[in-house]
Parts: structure tokens; C-alpha cells; sequence
């Protein structure tokens, strides 16, 4: 592959990243790639690749979801050759992620994850973040792992009904 259309996806990866101001999951990130047809994936998970070990762009992984976020050196070097792409290229970025932008915001606010305590129980750790700020964090324990899968998965669908509830009691 020449190197030009693969620094163009990292370019276009890299302006993403800097567009908004959470982490974007990879699979966000591919929603956009692939629905426009950019390029296939396995380019785009060489270009996600190469710039995670170029410390352009952070990765941290949680449960099946790996969360990107751009580094000052990735902003940087956007700043440097950002030029390079394509106007329309950066307007249909800018559509995507203003018509996505609650979805997604949404989807990387709310955190569960799952482990094994030194007890021999499981802890399903639930967490709520509104721009950046932990607003709820429990931390449940449960006598199994598929208990604790359950709770995670509950808490994805029904975390806004469940904060509402705690507010209702507390306050």
C-alpha cells in the first residue's frame, strides 16, 4: 500500500479526535470510515495501529470497547498537516459527528465493567461521566461473573433511570 492514502486516513482519524471533546470508541471512528467507504478495514485498524505507537492517539480498553483519544502530539501534527485534508472531507466529518454527537457522547459517558475480586467474588464497577466529570460510580459485589455481565449490561440501557431514582431518594 503507498503511504499517501493510509496518512490520509490517519489524518482523518486524527481530525475526529480533535473534533470533539470526548473519547471516540474505534468502532465510532470505523462507523464513519467505512460508511463513506474511505477505505476497508483492515487499513483502518493499520492506520489506528500506527498512530497509537506514534503516541499520536491513546487507546484504553474497557470491557469490548477500546476508547481513542487524540495526544498533544497528535494535535500537533494535525496542525501541521491538517492542510492535506480535503475541505469536503472535513464538512462531512463535521455533519457526521454534529448529527451523532449525542449517541455517541452517550455511548462512551457510560462505563461498566466487570472483575474478580481477591474475596472470589465478582465487582461490577458502573460509572456516569457528563463532559469529562464522574457524576455516579457504585460498585456492586456479586457472588458470579454472569451476575455481575448482567449488572453491566443493565447499566448501559438503564443508567439514566437509575440515576434518576438514587437523585429522587437522596435528595
Amino acid at each position: 500500500m503507498t503511504q499517501e492514502p493510509l496518512t490520509l486516513y490517519k489524518l482523518i482519524i486524527l481530525y475526529m479526535l480533535d473534533r470533539v471533546t470526548f473519547p471516540l470508541t474505534k468502532a465510532q471512528v470505523g462507523d464513519f470510515i467505512l460508511e463513506k467507504e474511505y477505505t476497508n478495514f483492515l487499513t483502518l485498524q493499520q492506520a489506528t495501529a500506527e498512530l497509537i505507537d506514534a503516541d499520536l492517539v491513546i487507546a484504553k480498553t474497557n470491557r469490548n470497547r477500546t476508547y481513542l483519544e487524540i495526544t498533544q502530539e497528535g494535535r500537533e501534527t494535525l496542525s501541521f498537516f491538517g492542510n492535506r485534508i480535503n475541505s469536503s472531507i472535513k464538512h462531512e466529518v463535521d455533519s457526521f459527528l454534529r448529527d451523532h454527537e449525542l449517541e455517541m457522547r452517550n455511548e462512551v459517558s457510560i462505563l461498566a465493567d466487570y472483575y474478580k475480586s481477591t474475596s472470589g467474588e465478582y465487582e461490577a464497577h458502573l460509572q456516569a461521566k457528563e463532559k469529562g466529570v464522574t457524576i455516579v460510580e457504585v460498585t456492586l459485589s456479586v457472588p458470579d461473573e454472569d451476575t455481575a455481565s448482567a449488572i453491566c449490561s443493565n447499566w448501559q440501557k438503564k443508567n439514566q433511570d437509575i440515576y434518576q431514582y438514587l437523585i429522587s431518594q437522596l435528595f
